[in-house]
């Protein structure tokens, strides 16, 4: 019955499909209504917005999972304490154990919520790196605008205890 129920979605003029995503099923706009769509969203609640370093470091842990705190700031190279709690306040990370190690680590996995938040089947849904790399180095993705010009960032005021920036010549 369920898949009769996917054929009739996928092949009529309904704007709806039915998606399997994390262990269940979904309802899922068709790709060809995702503009008309994210239009209205747009204007019903903010989006899940997340800081680069946070971003960062889920991203750390969905690829690594289950990795511990300080494995995560080793391959960031900063702490990501903070930035895990964060993640898992949002209920984005939980615990996964303890690593069988001297100290016993905690171990960090993504959640039910991840998937279902980026529209995943399963954590295998995950592009590649080599997938990844090649969506980052198209137009308007990982930062840049839609022409392509990377993103710049520029600190107005120097952090406490720096020297303002001074141009030479």
């Amino acid at each position: 019955m369920l898949d009769q129920l996917i054929a009739d979605y996928a092949t009529s003029e309904r704007g709806l499909e039915i998606r399997e995503v994390a262990g269940g099923y979904r309802f899922a706009t068709k790709p060809e209504y995702h503009d008309a769509v994210r239009g209205f969203v747009k204007s019903l609640k903010p989006p899940l917005k997340l800081s680069l370093q946070a971003l960062e470091t889920l991203a750390v842990v969905a690829y690594k999972q289950p990795v511990t705190a300080p494995e995560v700031s080793e391959i960031r190279g900063v702490d990501s304490g903070g930035v895990l709690g964060s993640l898992m306040t949002r209920k984005l990370v939980a615990t996964a154990g303890r690593k069988q190690v001297i100290g016993r680590p905690i171990l960090y996995k993504t959640t039910r919520d991840f998937l279902l938040r980026f529209g995943l089947k399963d954590i295998n849904e995950l592009p590649s790196i080599e997938e990844f790399e090649k969506m980052a180095g198209e137009p308007g993705r990982a930062g840049g605008d839609p022409h392509g010009a990377p993103r710049t960032r520029v600190r107005k005021r120097p952090r406490t205890g720096e020297e303002p920036d001074r141009a030479s010549g």
